[in-house]
């Protein structure tokens, strides 16, 4: 496959110490990883590891594990693919899926695969239509040029092309994936076994879920993928004070905010999200303690609601911390030694103070925190498609551009399930979040509700909308506004009626803070640049990146070790029989199948973040020994600083994970698939 490696040049981050960092593949430390373990990757080693990884573009990574187009992931990466395949008959999540044969293997409506092969520097090119614009004009001219270079480069349906930011604006590079849209499901273990131990391990270590699903990518002639590119099984697992890699792709960090960006969402936005996400998971658990079929349709989204809940609250923890923000003061500081850094700085704290009282309208009208369903999104981006899509390329909404049109169809004309009951449920949540935050008197709240009851309103536009219906929805995407115009559809209705204030907000945000901050980021960029040299790796932002670190345990501030490994037996000895510590009927019945003292679950060094699950843990020699599926505590701080000594990444031992497929689930055609090419 044709690819091209850029070397940056020049990096602008702080210096990152050892096993730190989330590095580009155009720029993996080689001699630092040589000097501290004695191996260094070479680039063929590179481009085949990174040929071999995948971005599932819901959020999460994965890899080709066998040349048959095989894919290796997280289950709670494609539970939703799970949920939309089960059905009261078949619950899938409950009892797990397999696909004996090629020809049982069912298609993921919402499940697009990503293939890096291409990465390209286009910063000068941005950078000469942003020259000596700011504000609006200066976001403005980026996006429309971004919009201009991925146009150019995905010259059909088969590609996607990104612009990335990296160093927060200091580099822009152009991505090009290879875009794969027909992925069907292989293999699913039980939902509680993939989350075994349930929130209350969630995050934790020692661990022993099962965290794991294969999926298959299928080519445009009805065949399984023929990859060039996949990762062998490692015959031998990884041991205590093992080299490993983590090839996958983080979604975000911000260890080169500013202080000011820090305690905005220390402040302001994460006591906001973690609110609602609260009353969120009140609202589910309520909902679905009613039936049992109200569980089946909402475990999957209760368990992501409570995942975030806990993942925020980490990150939130880690800012009330003083001692991150000092350390953050202290690297600022030496940066205002910089020309023109003391303007950046002010200039962003005054533009997030503007923003701390609009944040929650924001969220609520453009955000969609005022209208949670799934079919009102589905109604807003065929309005907006039917407004944006006669416009220039250039100047449409980002997500309506040419190079975004295959993820837009595939969202609005896949065939899933939406629970009627749910929406209704999750709609009224919306509408009276949005009446008690802005008040019963706000324009925009009249403009939803009118004199309607929140509850009343969402049963009314749930039972009269026809968007469940995939080939109504084909119908108003392709009648654009004409058919938008003629639609008396009560979703589509509503989504018109609140589009031109959900823009409005939408702009000043544009217009008065993200411009301002990627303004700056640039001059703060150029600043680190100056200050520290070419050392250093780019904020996490969904794209490709390589860590690495070595199997290690960690000590408590109680004085307690923690070992990096954990086995079979534990897995045996933390089952209670009642839920969440309940092995499956297939772990029971295959009890001492697998030896005690195989490993199950792993701890390592790498620096990850939440993006990173699905990722392959793999040896010097590019072979998988684990897949990477959660963080510990500590690791939830890693989203500002990355503390070696704690800071950990918790993945599926791929000893225990062979294993388990073969003695405990009796796949064997999957695992005859795995070990073709294990070495």
């Amino acid at each position: 496959m044709p690819h091209r490696l850029l070397a940056l040049g020049f990096l602008l981050a702080l210096p990152a110490a050892a096993e730190e960092g989330m590095w580009t593949y155009d720029a993996f430390p080689r001699e630092a990883v040589k000097k501290a373990h004695g191996f260094a990757p070479t680039q063929e080693w590179l481009d085949h590891v990174r040929l071999s990884s995948v971005r599932l573009a819901g959020g999460c990574s994965a890899s080709f594990v066998s040349p048959e187009g095989l894919v290796m992931t997280n289950h709670h990466c494609i539970r939703s693919c799970v949920q939309d395949l089960s059905s009261p008959r078949n619950d899938y999540l409950a009892k797990g899926f397999f696909a004996k044969q090629a020809k049982d293997e069912l298609r993921c409506p919402k499940v697009e695969a990503n293939q890096l092969v291409e990465m390209t520097d286009v910063t000068a090119r941005l950078e000469g239509v942003t020259k000596g614009k700011s504000g609006a004009d200066f976001n403005t001219a980026l996006k429309a040029e971004m919009s201009r270079i991925e146009s150019e480069c995905a010259t059909g349906p088969e590609l996607r092309c990104d612009v990335v930011t990296l160093f927060n604006g200091g580099r822009y590079q152009l991505y090009k994936y290879r875009r794969y849209q027909d992925v069907r499901l292989v293999f699913a273990p039980e939902f509680s076994m993939a989350a075994f131990g349930g929130d209350a391990d969630n995050f934790n270590f020692p661990r022993y879920g099962f965290d794991a699903a294969f999926l298959r990518v299928w080519d445009a002639s009805g065949q399984p993928l023929k990859t060039e590119h996949s990762l062998a099984w490692a015959k031998d697992g990884a041991k205590e004070g093992d080299l490993v890699f983590v090839s996958g792709h983080p979604g975000g960090t911000e260890r080169q905010s500013t202080v000011a960006e820090l305690e905005f969402q220390r402040d302001v936005a994460l006591p906001y999200i973690l609110l609602n996400l609260s009353e969120m998971r009140g609202m589910l658990r309520e909902y679905a303690s009613g039936s049992p079929e109200r569980w089946r349709t909402t475990r999957s989204e209760l368990r992501a609601v409570e995942n975030g809940l806990k993942a925020l609250r980490g990150r939130h923890q880690a800012l009330a911390e003083p001692a991150l923000l000092a350390d953050k003061r202290r690297a600022e500081a030496t940066l205002r030694e910089q020309g023109g850094v003391d303007e950046a700085l002010a200039s962003t704290a005054s533009a997030l103070d503007g923003w701390r009282p609009l944040l929650a309208a924001h969220r609520l009208k453009e955000g969609g925190d005022g209208f949670n369903s799934e079919l009102f999104a589905m109604a807003r981006r065929l309005v907006r498609a039917a407004e944006e899509l006669p416009k220039p390329n250039a100047e449409r909404l980002r997500e309506y551009t040419d190079a975004q049109l295959p993820g837009l169809r595939q969202g609005l004309l896949r065939a899933a399930p939406i629970p009627a009951d749910l929406e209704r449920v999750k709609l009224t949540f919306g509408f009276n979040k949005l009446r008690e935050t802005l008040g019963a008197d706000d324009a925009f709240v009249q403009t939803v509700l009118g004199r309607e009851a929140p509850e009343d309103l969402a049963r009314a536009l749930v039972k009269g909308t026809k968007l469940f219906d995939v080939k109504e929805r084909q119908r108003l995407l392709d009648g654009g506004a004409a058919a938008i115009a003629a639609s008396k559809d009560p979703m589509i209705l509503l989504a018109r009626r609140v589009d031109a204030p959900s823009r409005e907000v939408r702009k000043r945000y544009e217009d008065t803070v993200e411009s301002v901050l990627k303004k700056n980021g640039e001059v703060l960029a150029r600043a680190r640049l100056a200050a520290y040299g070419t050392t250093g790796y780019p904020d996490a932002t969904f794209t490709l990146r390589l860590s690495y670190g070595t199997v290690q345990g960690w000590r408590e501030p109680d004085g307690r070790s923690v070992a990096p490994l954990t086995t079979f037996a534990g897995a045996y000895a933390r089952h209670t029989g009642k839920e969440p510590f309940r092995l499956p009927d297939t772990w029971m019945k295959a009890q001492g199948k697998v030896p005690g003292d195989t490993p199950l679950d792993v701890a390592t060094t790498n620096d990850i973040i939440g993006g990173n699950s699905g990722s392959p843990l793999v040896d010097r020699e590019g072979r998988v020994v684990g897949l990477i599926f959660d963080g510990n505590l500590p690791s939830l701080g890693g989203r500002f600083s990355y503390v070696p000594e704690t800071h950990r990444a918790v993945g599926v031992h791929g000893e225990g994970l062979l294993l388990g497929l073969e003695r405990v689930y009796g796949a064997e055609r999957l695992v005859k698939e795995l070990r073709a090419q294990q070495r």
